[in-house]
C-alpha cells in the first residue's frame, strides 16, 4: 500500500498504474494532522483572512462571477501564494509531493510550477470549477510530464464539490477545444470543455490530509458546495524542469496578472 515509511511517502506499484491508466490517483494520509496544523493551516488561513496580500487578479472568483468582493466569492481563488509569503517554499508538504510526482513520473527532476489556494463558500450552487484540461490553460513545452497534487485540508465530498475526473480522458491524441467560461478570458481567466455522451465521470472524495494527483490532460473539475461548511483546498503542481524553463522564457507564470496572449498559447489546440 502506499503511505508513510520512515519519514518518507512510498507510492505502490498498484497507484503508479492507476495515475499513468486512468490520469490520476488518490493517495491517503499523505500529511499528517499534525504536519496540518503546523505547516499549512496558518498560512492557509491568513490568506483567507486577507493578512497576506495578494496582487490584481491573483485574488480572484474562479466561479466566474463578477463584481464580488472577497468576502462574497463563492470560490476563493489564490494563485502562487507561495510567491506571495515565500516562507512556505520548501516545506515538508512540498518536499513529500516533489518526491510522490518523481515516483508517479518516473524521473527525479519534477519541480513546483505553481500553487493555488481554493476555497468554496457552504451553501453556493454557482461554487462550479468547470470541465477542463490543464493543458488548455498553459502554452505548449516540449516536455508535457506534470503531477498536480490537491491537498483536501477539509474533507472533500460529493455535497461539497470533491474533485471529479473522466477517467482516461488524457490518453486521447489531442486536447479537447476549450472556451471561456465568460465572455473572454479578460473577463474570466477560467474556461471550460463540453462533456461527451460516452465520457465516465469518476468523483473522488478524500479526507482531510489526502490528496489526489493527476496529469496534464486528464479531464476534471468539481462541482458545486451545497454543504453546510467551507470546502478548502490547496493546489501544488509539479512539472519537469525543463517545462518550467520553457514556460518562464515565453513570459509564462501562472500569474493571473502575466501579460499574456492567451490565444497564441491555444494555437497547439486548434493543430
Amino acid at each position: 500500500m502506499s503511505g508513510l515509511h520512515n519519514g518518507r511517502y512510498l507510492v505502490s506499484e498498484q497507484d503508479k498504474e492507476h495515475f499513468k491508466q486512468k490520469g490520476y490517483v488518490h493517495l491517503k494520509a499523505v500529511i499528517q494532522e499534525e504536519e496540518l496544523q503546523d505547516i499549512i493551516q496558518p498560512v492557509y488561513e491568513a490568506f483567507l483572512r486577507g493578512e497576506i496580500p495578494v496582487s490584481g487578479s491573483d485574488l480572484c472568483d474562479m466561479s466566474g462571477a463578477k463584481g464580488r468582493t472577497p468576502y462574497e466569492f463563492t470560490v476563493y481563488n489564490v494563485m502562487k501564494p507561495r510567491t506571495y509569503y515565500k516562507e512556505w517554499q520548501g516545506n515538508l508538504y512540498e518536499k513529500r509531493c516533489k518526491d510522490i510526482a518523481d515516483q508517479l513520473q518516473s524521473t527525479n527532476d519534477m519541480e513546483p510550477d505553481y500553487d493555488q489556494i481554493l476555497a468554496k463558500r457552504p451553501h453556493s450552487p454557482d461554487a462550479i470549477f468547470a470541465w477542463h484540461q490543464d493543458m488548455a490553460y498553459w502554452p505548449p513545452t516540449a516536455e508535457t510530464a506534470t503531477a498536480t497534487c490537491w491537498l483536501a485540508i477539509s474533507d472533500a465530498t460529493i455535497e461539497n464539490g470533491c474533485m471529479r475526473f473522466v477517467p482516461g480522458s488524457h490518453l486521447e491524441p489531442q486536447i479537447r477545444p476549450h472556451a471561456p467560461v465568460g465572455a473572454s478570458r479578460e473577463e474570466s481567466h477560467a474556461l471550460h470543455t463540453v462533456l461527451r455522451e460516452e465520457d465516465i465521470v469518476e468523483h473522488a472524495p478524500i479526507s482531510r490530509g489526502d490528496i489526489t494527483v493527476h496529469n496534464e490532460s486528464v479531464i476534471h473539475g468539481s462541482g458545486p458546495n451545497l454543504s453546510d461548511g467551507w470546502r478548502h483546498a490547496y493546489v501544488l503542481a509539479f512539472r519537469r524542469a525543463s517545462a518550467i524553463r520553457e514556460e518562464r522564457a515565453m513570459g509564462f507564470t501562472h500569474s493571473h496578472n502575466d501579460e499574456t496572449n492567451w490565444d497564441v498559447f491555444r494555437q497547439h489546440q486548434r493543430a
